[in-house]
């Protein structure tokens, strides 16, 4: 019974953060019909620049919230250069090459900085463990799911209930409706670009206590986020927070029963499966296009 609560509160942890980043890919195709391939290195940037400002003397608090500030940044930059020049271009998928292009360069970067060794961001949440039912956890890592859940409820209530939110759903509805309407598409796309980049530095502030910050951490979980996003249907927010607390625990009980390395070709051959038989995906909503 420890056993198995310990894999479930393991899997839930590391599942909050593939459904953080499952849900900045949500965000960005909602808005965009295109995503940042570099999503993943939004974590790596949240978790070590963390590291630096905290060594530079920031407090903790203020040094992960410039490093969220800093992901928001990114992802508003990249949506400008790496992505916005291809959209207006009929039927280009240059976006695709571009962030994974960009991606390569800031991990590039990140390993010369930190000389491929990884480095602690002390958080009290990581101090002492506490016991569920006899299975030991850190504090920061029962945080971590919740936090993809208030994510999720957050982002219904902004799309519900602010000017902006609105904005973001007559965009991923239909870009030229909108753009008659008034409302500036490119603005909007923007900022979708920026919210998930926001998520994606936030999962990594929230990681990197439990793992170390390195420049490779967000390799992993940046491709896992697009799996699960793609497996629990992309333009379903619940779905892919759903399936991404559900894919952790999955990936846990694996690395438990069978071992680290089926973790990975069971994870992968599921999706295909899933996908064979739920092409929208779990949660997705069929898109019917219409002449």
């Amino acid at each position: 019974m420890t056993t198995v609560v310990q894999y479930i509160l393991s899997g839930l942890a590391i599942g909050g953060i593939y459904a953080l980043v499952a849900l900045g890919f949500h965000i960005m195709w909602s808005s965009a019909k295109a995503v940042n391939f570099a999503h993943g290195d939004t974590l790596m940037i949240g978790g070590l620049l963390a590291v630096y400002l905290l060594a530079a003397g920031l407090p903790l608090g203020l040094a992960c919230l410039v490093a969220v500030v800093a992901g928001g940044l990114f992802g508003l930059v990249l949506e400008r250069i790496a992505v916005r020049p291809f959209l207006s271009q009929q039927g280009s998928v240059g976006w695709m090459l571009t962030t994974i292009a960009v991606g390569i360069m800031v991990e590039s970067f990140a390993t010369i900085q930190t000389q491929g060794y990884a480095r602690p961001l002390p958080s009290p949440g990581v101090a002492s463990s506490v016991h569920i039912f006899g299975a030991g956890i850190y504090p920061q890592e029962l945080v971590i799911p919740l936090v993809a859940v208030v994510a999720m409820l957050g982002l219904r209530a902004l799309q519900r209930h602010t000017l902006v939110g609105r904005a973001m759903r007559a965009v991923a509805h239909n870009k030229n409706a909108a753009a008659l309407m008034g409302i500036n598409v490119n603005a909007v796309v923007a900022f979708s670009f920026a919210l998930a980049g926001l998520l994606g530095a936030a999962a990594g502030v929230l990681v990197a206590p439990v793992v170390q910050a390195s420049a490779a951490m967000g390799v992993l979980p940046g491709l896992k986020g697009f799996a699960v996003a793609i497996i629990g249907g992309i333009t379903s927010a619940p779905g892919v927070v759903i399936t991404g607390l559900v894919y952790g625990v999955m990936e846990k009980f694996v690395e438990g029963y069978i071992s680290t390395a089926a973790r990975e070709i069971i994870g992968f051959s599921l999706m295909i499966l899933t996908l064979l038989v739920f092409p929208q995906g779990l949660f997705g909503k069929r898109e019917v296009m219409k002449v």
